[in-house]
């Protein structure tokens, strides 16, 4: 072989070796980061813990979806698109949010709901009232609910066994993210309330059903004007995530586990508080067979203004987490429509969220509130 062929040959080789290099870096580029990237191993040893984008135990881990609403029925669902829209006091995302299971359920209050005192010509039990309950602690689309007063505290409360009480009150919320009390919702409540009372000796007391109607509208027309769920996107501006990386950065900034996959939240300080923030992202890239190779290429935050009290400075938390989540992670953050949020943006939806907490303090129904809860559901 002569020497042109020896060289000819090695610069192939050199070429070809050059040629796979490149394609194991593009590829290597292309591929989502991990935990373990950069030498950011998780502590716990693999195998002895799920990710915590995933709830190990139900009871430990996860938190529930449960809407603050007085009965144990079913309920529309927070958030869905079907619900009255919310003013915008921003160019941002509407998504659901995830709320944590209150200590104590919110009572009947002259506030939000319709009530109707059951006079009572002596004391009940609260096992007789427990069977005399309807099946479906629902009026149409709002929660029907029964309270008695307790012979022992005097205070209004759901029956409960072994206990006995002197006055009785039903009533049924006057609206919600469906909509206010209508006049078939009214009559179906009076029946209700009406066969309950029946059952148990009571003599119903049922307010007029065209100043409630009328109530109900007026306060729906309030909470339309004042309902807000504010989202932020963060997109990454190379390299794609994996959702254990997602996880990693969220959980070094309090978030952990929520009910379903792919779903984080930021809890409040107080016990029984609705979570500050969420974080979701694609719940199917979470449940894949190996989650570490599925690719994220944007990851959402929210939050769910009337839910959470102003005291918490939910909006001042969300753009800290938002910034601090787009540098740790090289990404940016946008609206839903991809544009990015500048600062003065920003401080435009901050002073807009200042006039929705005044505005709702000034109907008793501040941010956080059991009563905000219920009527914002």
């Amino acid at each position: 072989m002569s020497t042109l062929q020896i060289g000819l040959a090695i610069i192939g080789g050199l070429v070809l070796a050059g040629v796979v290099a490149y394609n194991a870096w593009v590829t290597r580029k292309s591929a989502p980061r991990t935990v373990r990237e950069r030498g950011e191993v998780r502590d716990d040893v693999a195998g002895e813990e799920p990710p915590p984008y995933l709830s190990a135990d139900p009871a430990d881990r996860e938190i529930e979806r449960i809407e603050p609403v007085l009965d144990d029925g079913p309920a529309p669902s927070v958030g869905s698109t079907d619900a009255p829209a919310p003013v915008a006091t921003a160019p941002v995302s509407i998504t659901p949010i995830m709320s944590q299971p209150p200590e104590k359920r919110p009572g009947l209050d002259a506030l939000i709901d319709t009530i109707a005192p059951l006079q009572l010509e002596h004391e009940v039990s609260g096992d007789a009232l427990l069977a005399a309950l309807p099946g479906t602690r629902r009026v149409g689309s709002k929660p029907f609910a029964v309270e008695g007063q307790s012979e022992t505290t005097g205070e209004w409360e759901s029956p409960r066994a072994g206990q006995r009480y002197r006055a009785l009150q039903a009533g049924v919320q006057l609206a919600n993210r469906s909509g206010p009390l209508n006049d078939i919702e009214f009559s179906e409540f009076v029946v209700k309330a009406q066969a309950f009372a029946d059952a148990v000796g009571a003599s119903p007391d049922f307010p007029d059903m065209r100043a409630e109607v009328a109530r109900a509208r007026e306060l729906d027309a309030f909470a339309s004007g004042h309902d807000a769920q504010l989202g932020f996107t963060l997109r990454a501006r190379r390299t794609a995530w994996s959702p254990g990386y997602v996880a990693q950065h969220a959980s070094r900034l309090g978030f952990v586990a929520g009910a379903l996959p792919g779903r984080m939240v930021l809890s409040g300080n107080q016990s029984g508080q609705a979570p500050i923030l969420s974080l979701v992202f694609d719940s199917q890239a979470a449940m894949a067979e190996d989650p570490e190779q599925s690719a994220l290429r944007e990851i959402a935050l929210s939050l769910e203004v009337t839910h959470v009290p102003r005291g918490e400075q939910p909006f001042l938390r969300m753009r800290q987490t938002a910034t601090a989540l787009a540098e740790a992670m090289e990404g940016i953050v946008t609206d839903d429509g991809g544009q990015p949020l500048s600062n003065e943006t920003m401080d435009r939806i901050g002073a807009d969220l200042e006039s929705l907490y005044d505005a709702l303090d000034s109907r008793d129904l501040s941010a956080g509130s059991p009563q905000a809860r219920r009527l914002f559901s």
